[in-house]
C-alpha cells in the first residue's frame, strides 16, 4: 500500500511521479521492482507510472545483462532522460578551479580544471569559472539553459540558510561574501553552495569509495584538515553550517598558537605545511606535497616516518569522533592521501588503539577514490544537485510536458 494518502487520484499519481524521480535522481538507473519496494507502492502502479513517463520523454529504459534481473523477471532499468538537462559542479581552491558535468543518469560527461593566481579575487574567479563551464557545456553541444542546477564548493564555513561564507583564515577570497547570490546573479541558474570538503564527501558517497554507505566520514588532508559527515545520504552541516573543522580541534592545549585563535590545533601537527616543515631539510627547500608523496611511494624512510607519525595524530583525533559518532566508514582524501597505505594504515592503527572497543574494529578506513581533490569537489557539486536540489523532481516533470 502506498505511503501517500488523501487527495485526488490525479494528485496521488503526481506525487508518486515525483517520488520516483527523486529516487532516480539519488540513485541513478534502477529496476522497477526496486523502485516499488523503496517507495512502498505496488509494482503494477510503478509500472503504469513509469510507462507514462517514458512515453512523455521523462524516463528512458536502460538495458542490463541477464545477471541484472530482479525477481527473475525485470531485465531493464529505468533512468531519467539525459535530454532533460545536466547537473554541474564547480570547485574553488586557492589556486585552482574545476568543473564537472553529470547527466541525470549519473554518468560523468566531462571534468576539467585550470590554474588561477592565488591572489585572484572573487570576481576574477567567477569570470574564469564561467568560461570553464561554458567550454565544458559546448563540448556536449549544451548551453546554460540545459543546466538544471549548479553546485559550488568554496573554502570556509558556508551558512546553510543563506549561502554566505563566514569570516575565515587570512587569504580566503570568498570570506564575507554571499556566494550563492553572486553565482545566481552571474549564471542565472539555481545554485547550491557548500564547503569543499562536503562536496568531496558527496562525490565519494555517490560515485566513489563510500558508495551508498549508510554513514560515512570523509576527511580531507591538504593545507588544512576538514571533515564531512554523511548520514543516510544527507550531509550533516551543523546548526549554521560550521560542522567539520577537524583541523582546528586542539590536540595539544600547550602547543603553539594557531591563526584561528586556538592553541595546538591538529593542522599544526598533521596538515601539509607541518609535514613539509619537517621534510624540506631532507627533500629540499622547494619540496611540495607531491614530492613527499613520491618519496613515500619510493620507500624513503624519513618521509615514511614523518608522514606516519602525522597521520597517527590524525587517527587519534578521529578515534574521538568514532566514539562520538560511530561512522562505520572513514574515507581519507586530499593530496596527502595519495601516499596510500602509509596514510590509511597509520590512521587505522590509531583509531583501533584509541577508540572504544565497540567501534574501533568495526570502523573501516579507506583511501578516497578520487585522488585529485579539486576534481572530487566539482563532482561533488553535481552530486549535491542530484541529491539535495529542492523541488528538482517537480521541475523535471514540468520540463517534459
Amino acid at each position: 500500500m502506498s505511503l501517500v494518502t488523501g487527495g485526488s487520484l490525479q494528485s496521488l499519481r503526481r506525487t508518486n511521479q515525483e517520488r520516483i524521480l527523486q529516487l532516480l535522481l539519488r540513485n541513478g538507473a534502477m529496476h522497477r521492482a526496486e523502485i516499488a519496494r523503496q517507495i512502498d507502492v505496488s509494482r503494477a502502479t510503478v509500472s503504469t507510472i513509469v510507462s507514462a513517463m517514458i512515453d512523455r520523454g521523462i524516463l528512458v529504459q536502460v538495458d542490463v545483462p541477464q545477471s541484472g534481473r530482479v525477481d527473475g523477471r525485470v531485465r531493464e532499468r529505468v533512468a531519467i532522460s539525459r535530454t532533460l538537462g545536466v547537473a554541474a559542479g564547480l570547485d574553488f581552491t586557492l589556486d585552482r578551479i574545476a568543473v564537472h558535468l553529470s547527466d541525470l543518469e549519473h554518468r560523468a560527461l566531462v571534468s576539467r580544471a585550470v590554474q588561477v593566481p592565488a591572489g585572484a579575487d572573487a570576481t576574477e574567479r567567477i569570470r574564469v569559472a564561467a568560461g570553464l563551464l561554458d567550454a565544458a557545456l559546448a563540448d556536449h553541444r549544451l548551453g546554460r539553459d540545459d543546466v538544471v542546477g549548479l553546485g559550488v564548493g568554496v573554502p570556509g564555513q558556508v551558512a546553510t540558510a543563506t549561502g554566505a561564507v563566514g569570516p575565515s583564515l587570512p587569504g580566503q577570497p570568498w570570506a564575507g561574501l554571499n556566494v550563492r547570490e553572486l553565482f545566481e546573479e552571474h549564471f542565472g541558474q539555481p545554485v547550491m553552495v557548500d564547503n569543499n570538503t562536503r562536496m568531496e564527501a558527496m562525490a565519494e558517497y555517490l560515485w566513489g569509495a563510500g558508495r551508498q554507505a549508510p554513514t560515512m566520514l570523509h576527511v580531507n588532508l591538504t593545507s588544512g584538515i576538514g571533515a564531512a559527515l554523511i548520514i543516510d545520504g544527507k550531509l550533516y552541516r551543523g546548526a549554521v553550517g560550521g560542522a567539520g573543522e577537524l583541523g582546528h580541534v586542539s590536540v595539544d592545549p600547550d602547543g603553539p598558537p594557531c591563526p584561528c585563535g586556538n592553541r595546538g590545533c591538529l593542522i599544526q601537527q598533521a596538515a601539509a605545511p607541518a609535514v613539509l616543515a619537517q621534510l624540506r631539510p631532507i627533500l629540499g627547500a622547494d619540496a611540495t606535497v607531491s614530492d613527499v608523496v613520491t618519496a613515500v611511494r619510493s620507500g624513503d624512510r624519513a618521509a615514511v616516518g614523518v608522514l606516519a607519525d602525522a597521520m597517527g595524530v590524525v587517527g587519534q583525533a578521529l578515534a574521538n569522533l568514532c566514539n562520538l559518532l560511530d561512522p562505520g566508514l572513514i574515507v581519507i582524501g586530499g593530496p596527502i592521501a595519495a601516499a596510500g597505505e602509509v596514510v590509511t594504515d597509520a590512521v587505522r592503527t590509531a583509531v583501533q588503539r584509541y577508540a572504544m572497543p565497540a567501534v574501533n574494529f568495526s570502523t573501516e578506513v579507506v583511501q578516497a577514490h578520487f585522488e585529485e581533490s579539486t576534481q572530487a569537489g566539482a563532482r561533488g557539486g553535481a552530486a549535491l544537485v542530484l541529491q539535495e536540489a529542492p523541488h528538482l523532481s517537480s521541475v523535471l516533470r514540468r520540463l517534459a510536458r
